[in-house]
């Protein structure tokens, strides 16, 4: 396992980052202990989280309930010190008007319910989730700069954001001295590279910490899906998830056999190639993987140091 500073912090997090959106949600409380055990085992210390994971998410009314981090908090008791938790504030967790967002009172509801879930002290990193047009951004960072002098926090950081609502995040914290966005949690994988445009540039230039999530494109990356209907009774598809259909394309399960195609030549599998790749582009700290077996997370690990020579990312360009 290779470790990266979060940053321009002095926290080190391994490259790779155990996402748990699966976990009360897809996954029993079982189940999610045994990758969490296996995580730890594999030198995985970054685990990331959102008080919106849960079931709720696929109700008629989607809204957080909680569960992911409740059974990460059963897990972590007498283990905390062994895990950088990260968890996210800002989307809807109730029908209530206040009950979303990044308003002050939104934050300091939220903060206290997740540390009740998680059963601990504090947060390693506390991330706004989506941007928030309706709030201020002084209000919102004021809110996060109490909240880690309070000790309930020790690191900020933004999911979604573009580079320019992190440019101004920063100027208003450097005008104000308030606590500063460390790190941002955008999308990015073989068939989704926009952030190579603006965001990854920035962060590198500004030291902002990239750890990015759907590394295998919500599994179209993972060499179970062949064509649009050709989707395996236990998949992510089958049971209709929406935000992975989008890369049903023509265009995409074109490439996606190319990449088979350069797996295969290397002795690795579709989903190690994509992963591997996002690892070893050098603005990214960390990705996030979306666990739902124990075989996820072991073949994550085997290929989390595979270095790339130029030629292979040529190859990958070209596609």
């Amino acid at each position: 396992m290779q470790y990266k500073k979060l940053g321009k912090t002095g926290l080190e997090v391994s490259n790779l980052c155990l996402g748990t959106m699966a976990f009360g949600r897809w996954i029993d409380e079982d189940a999610s202990h045994s990758i969490l055990d296996t995580a730890l085992e594999s030198g995985i210390n970054f685990v990331d989280t959102a008080n919106f994971y849960g079931k709720g998410q696929d109700e008629e009314f989607k809204h957080g309930t909680g569960e992911s981090e409740e059974i990460i908090g059963r897990y972590l008791k007498g283990k905390r010190d062994q895990v950088v938790l990260a968890t996210k504030v800002g989307i809807q967790m109730g029908r209530g008007k206040n009950e979303r967002g990044l308003s002050r009172v939104h934050i300091m509801n939220e903060i206290d319910n997740s540390l009740r879930r998680l059963q601990t002290d504090y947060i390693d990193l506390y991330q706004v989730h989506i941007f928030d047009e309706s709030t201020p951004l002084e209000e919102t960072l004021r809110t996060l700069d109490d909240i880690v002098r309070q000790g309930k926090v020790r690191y900020i950081g933004c999911s979604n954001y573009a580079a320019w609502q992190i440019a101004k995040s920063h100027g208003i914290s450097d005008r104000l001295n308030l606590e500063k966005y460390v790190s941002v949690q955008p999308q990015y994988n073989l068939l989704s590279r926009e952030i190579e445009q603006e965001l990854l540039p920035f962060s590198q230039s500004e030291g902002v910490g990239v750890m990015v999530y759907s590394p295998m494109a919500r599994g179209m990356l993972s060499g179970k899906y062949k064509s649009p209907k050709d989707a395996p009774a236990e998949s992510r598809a089958a049971h209709g998830e929406q935000l992975l259909k989008k890369y049903f394309t023509a265009e995409n399960f074109k490439k996606v056999g190319q990449y088979r195609e350069i797996a295969e030549k290397n002795e690795v599998s579709l989903s190690q190639l994509a992963l591997s790749w996002v690892l070893n582009q050098d603005a990214v700290t960390s990705a996030i993987i979306g666990a739902s077996k124990i075989h996820h997370v072991t073949e994550a690990a085997e290929i989390s140091d595979w270095k790339w020579n130029q030629d292979m990312l040529d190859d990958i360009n070209r596609i």
